[in-house]
C-alpha cells in the first residue's frame, strides 16, 4: 500500500507540473500574441528611446566634466605662462635701463664718459 500511494503521489505531482507548465505556455503565448500590438510597440519603442536619451545624457555629463578639467588645466598653464612673460618684460626694464648698461660697461669693458678735453667736434662741408 506504501508503494501505491508513493506511485500515486508522484503521479498528482506530475499532473500538477504539467498543468503549471500548460498555464505558463498559455500565459507566454498570450503575451508574445500581445506585443504585436500598436500600442505595445509604440510604448516599447519610447523606452528604447528613453533609455538612448539617458546613455547619451550620461555620456555628454561625462565629456563635459573632462573638457572642463582639460580647460581649467590649460588655463593655469596660460597663467603661469602670463607670470613668466611678465617677469621677463620686467627683467627687460631693468637691464635695459640707462644706468645699467652704463655700469656694466664701466664695469666689465673699462669704458668711461670722455672728458670735454677728449671730444673733437668735426666740422663737415
Amino acid at each position: 500500500m506504501g508503494a501505491v500511494r508513493i506511485e500515486g503521489e508522484t503521479g498528482n505531482r506530475a499532473l500538477r507540473w504539467r498543468m503549471v507548465l500548460d498555464s505558463a505556455a498559455r500565459v507566454s503565448r498570450r503575451i508574445f500574441r500581445n506585443l504585436w500590438r500598436s500600442d505595445v510597440l509604440l510604448t516599447l519603442a519610447m523606452v528604447g528611446l528613453l533609455l538612448g536619451s539617458a546613455l547619451a545624457v550620461a555620456y555628454s555629463s561625462h565629456l563635459n566634466r573632462s573638457l572642463y578639467s582639460d580647460l581649467a588645466s590649460l588655463q593655469e598653464e596660460r597663467d603661469g605662462y602670463q607670470r613668466q612673460w611678465t617677469q621677463l618684460l620686467l627683467e627687460q626694464s631693468a637691464l635695459s635701463a640707462h644706468s645699467h648698461v652704463e655700469s656694466r660697461a664701466a664695469r666689465e669693458l673699462d669704458m668711461q664718459v670722455p672728458s670735454r678735453e677728449d671730444i673733437v667736434v668735426l666740422q663737415t662741408q
